[in-house]
């Protein structure tokens, strides 16, 4: 996940964000001088939203200046995008950003912004993986197993994502290809919604970002599978990745 603004962004904004670097910055490139708003695409309670807030809440205990989020979710993010490239080019609306904008970019015919062209970025915030997650109640352990559950009951296993063209859509729909699986996609507006009915049992599975479901996982309320990067995860290191498994099946 990023931090992105217009291309025009002020340099000094820049500047503040290593403020821990700098420990003085001139009066005259004082930044900032007023509350600055963070645009976040998604729900509250999301990986974004979280991130926006820790990190919001850190640049306001440093700057002196509120960093206020403010959540605009819908079109997998594009709401959000078009509304800070709209905004005045002055440093004072920043945009959280993460794989949905990129898919975006590919996933929409007509947009009414460039995403390359129109904004740039600040800074890297974090990264992190999906995790390959089922509900207690699935009677699988490892990525294998599931397989050929989910071979043994086409299309019966509920999918859960934060939204079309999503990460976890996006990691979901692979997975089908790879694995040769057939599961219903179930879309919400965010990961929270889709969190409260994967630990109610009403969805079976979900490829989550790692920062929404990892204390789920560690309560056990969630059971995870797998990680969806190259290597394993230094936050769940007994979890193998989902490239160990599909790559021994073939779609059907």
């Amino acid at each position: 996940m990023e931090l992105f603004h217009r291309r025009q962004f002020v340099r000094l904004a820049v500047g503040a964000a290593a403020l821990p670097v700098v420990p003085r910055i001139a009066t005259a490139q004082a930044y900032p001088t007023r509350q600055v708003r963070i645009i976040v695409g998604f729900p509250p309670a999301g990986a974004q939203d979280i991130l926006a807030r820790l990190f919001g809440q850190w640049l306001s205990e440093r700057l002196g200046q509120p960093f206020v989020i403010e959540n605009r979710p819908g079109g997998g993010g594009n709401i959000a995008a078009e509304a800070v490239v709209r905004a005045p080019a002055d440093g004072y609306t920043l945009l959280t950003i993460g794989a949905p904008n990129e898919i975006n970019a590919t996933l929409y015919d007509k947009l009414r912004f460039n995403f390359i062209r129109d904004i740039a970025p600040i800074v890297s915030m974090i990264r992190f993986a999906n995790v390959l997650e089922v509900h207690p109640s699935v009677p699988v352990k490892s990525v294998s197993e599931f397989i050929t559950y989910a071979k043994a009951n086409p299309g019966k296993i509920n999918m859960a994502s934060a939204g079309i063209g999503s990460g976890q859509h996006i990691s979901g729909e692979m997975f089908k290809l790879m694995a040769g699986v057939n599961m219903t996609h179930v879309p919400y507006r965010g990961s929270a919604q889709a969190l409260t009915d994967m630990v109610g049992g009403r969805v079976q599975v979900m490829f989550d970002a790692m920062p929404n479901s990892i204390e789920y996982i560690r309560a056990g309320t969630l059971r995870a599978l797998a990680v969806t990067t190259a290597t394993g995860s230094e936050l769940l290191p007994e979890l193998p990745t989902v490239g160990d498994f599909v790559q021994g099946y073939e779609a059907s």
